[in-house]
């Protein structure tokens, strides 16, 4: 099954590469593709409980879904998750 999630705070590869990196990890997880452009973070899941997964990883990594609550520390959380991500890059 396949999902794409518009998503707060995404700025650039630095964000991206740290998604992809980070929901690849878990098991029936694949196929993550983030566009910048469109603010969205698609991925291929075998089960339902994983959407809650993936939804719960981003808004950690500071990249909650378009609706959800993205206060200050969500914001700063980006930050954090964006450098770490252009460093891994």
């Amino acid at each position: 099954m396949e999902n794409t999630f518009q998503i707060q705070n995404l700025k650039c590869g630095g964000c991206a590469h740290t998604i992809i990196t980070r929901l690849e990890e878990f098991q029936g997880i694949s196929n993550v593709i983030v566009d910048n452009d469109a603010h969205s973070v698609g991925f291929s899941y075998t089960e339902t409980k994983e959407l809650e997964l993936v939804k719960t990883l981003l808004s950690t990594l500071g990249y909650p879904v378009e609706g959800e609550s993205n206060p200050l520390t969500k914001k700063a959380k980006s930050f954090v998750s964006c450098a770490v991500g252009r460093l891994n890059n």
